[in-house]
């Protein structure tokens, strides 16, 4: 009952259930009102009939009853006395005249003929009532009653229907049409309904429960390959993708492109470790090999060259540290710097640098952004340190407006980076001239933390060919 399919097929049954037995109420009772409108007319018609026939002075005897089994008549005077039954009605209820309660019941014996005596005359019409002679054009009053004929009892509707004779004589004739047709057909459909209600619920709870297995099949599929690639840590695998267009199919694809993400993640994370071991064993192996050396032969101890390791170590250390924390996700600041000054600041620290860095912000020029202070000077640091390594007599840095932010561009005039090489130089421990970086100290983790940290700052980083021939790194 938990499952997804038991949901939904429970759903959608009661949903339906619900519509349908809405629409059967619906159908019955416009069925019943069709019906008993249809008895209403037969009622009317057959009330008219005979009115029609005592307005032309037709004795009772006389009357034209053919149909009267169906149709039973009963005529009241303005007392609402009986005064004419149809053959073989022996009781009635539910007829009403004018301004009379109704006759509870009739017997056949209560007949009468009009006798031509008229007390009233039409000075006291109240307009309601026809004129010598005719029918009354207003609408019959209609009634639910019952009437027994020749011994059977069953429910008729009644309407009423004044007719004034010639004499000046009003007379309310109360025809019958039978409602067991109604009920009868009101039953049938009833009793079709609840027959094949539960029917048409089981279909629809069965279709449903197939419809949504069959849908949720390929999820099923991707569930297993998911417990069995979290089962072998096997990143390589991928779950099925199904032929169909629907959200299923977007889910397997959003699953493997998650599952490609961090297979690249965690091999990435592999290779990162890899490398920071190789890159901290060579200083580690030298500065050991130096302080041993110096242990056995103090007169051969190379300062120098242990402090230079030791700095190597320290600079490794603290990139490896910020590359951690640039993983784990660490946001930067939000404080308002001023990208000329913090340049400015960058460079006049700088006294040691094999050329010197020429400046070029405009004065006054404000240029602001939102950041870590700390870890835009970084940039800043970085990229300036791969200018010297690769210039020959020029490295400068540049500050712009650039639309509504801030570019600063770093250029050298040294061999530049090959065109196919722009992309990889941003990788981690890449360094295009091994040996080169090897002796400068570069661990080919500069620029990979530069474009970390330009990335989360909502920023860009990128290198093209500087005029003077040499790399230009566009911050």
């Amino acid at each position: 009952m938990r499952s997804v399919r038991a949901r939904a097929a429970i759903g959608a049954t009661l949903v339906v259930a619900v519509a349908l037995v809405a629409a059967g109420l619906a159908v019955l009772l416009v069925l019943r009102d069709n019906l008993i409108g249809q008895a209403d007319l037969q009622a009317e018609v057959a009330a008219r009939e005979v009115a029609g026939q005592l307005a032309l002075d037709t004795r009772f005897e006389d009357l034209d009853l053919d149909d009267a089994e169906d149709h039973p008549v009963q005529v009241t005077d303005e007392e609402g006395r009986v005064v004419f039954v149809s053959q073989g009605l022996q009781a009635v209820s539910g007829t009403r005249s004018p301004g009379v309660s109704p006759v509870p019941s009739a017997s056949v014996g209560a007949t009468a003929s009009p006798d031509g005596d008229d007390d009233d005359d039409d000075d006291g019409d109240d307009g309601r009532r026809p004129a010598r002679g005719e029918v009354s054009s207003d609408d019959p009053d209609l009634s639910d009653g019952t009437a027994t004929v020749d011994g059977k009892h069953a429910d008729y509707r009644f309407a009423a229907v004044e007719a004034t004779t010639s004499a000046g004589i009003t007379l309310t004739v109360h025809a019958g049409a039978p409602l067991a047709p109604e009920q009868e057909a009101v039953d049938t459909v009833r009793g079709a309904m609840l027959t094949g209600l539960p029917v048409l619920l089981a279909v629809v709870a069965g279709v449903t429960w197939l419809v949504t297995r069959r849908a949720l099949r390929p999820v099923e599929g991707i569930r297993r390959e998911m417990a069995a690639i979290t089962a072998s840590e096997d990143l390589a695998r991928r779950v099925p993708e199904p032929d169909s267009r629907d959200e299923i199919a977007a889910l397997a694809r959003t699953t493997n492109e998650t599952l490609t993400v961090l297979e690249a993640s965690v091999e990435r994370q592999r290779r990162f470790v890899a490398d920071a071991s190789h890159e901290l064993r060579s200083p580690i192996a030298s500065l050991r090999t130096q302080l041993e050396v110096a242990e056995a032969h103090p007169e051969l101890l190379d300062l120098p060259g242990a402090v230079a390791d030791t700095v190597r170590l320290q600079v490794l250390a603290a990139d490896l540290l910020l590359l951690a924390r640039l993983d784990a996700g660490e946001r930067p600041g939000t404080a308002r710097l001023e990208v000329g000054a913090l340049v400015r600041e960058e460079v006049s620290q700088r006294a040691a640098d094999r050329i010197p860095v020429t400046v070029e912000v405009t004065e006054g020029a404000a240029y602001e952004v939102n950041g870590s202070r700390g870890q835009v000077a970084r940039v800043v640091g970085n990229l300036l340190d791969n200018a010297q390594r690769h210039a020959e007599g020029l490295v400068a840095v540049s500050v712009a407006a650039d639309g509504r932010g801030v570019r600063v561009e770093v250029r050298d005039d040294g061999a530049g980076v090959p065109e196919d090489e722009r992309e990889r130089i941003f990788e981690r421990f890449v360094r295009l001239d091994d040996a080169r970086s090897r002796d400068d100290g570069g661990a080919g983790l500069g620029l990979a933390i530069a474009r970390d940290v330009a990335a989360r700052h909502g920023g860009t980083l990128t290198v093209h060919r500087a005029p003077e021939g040499g790399a230009a790194f566009r911050l």
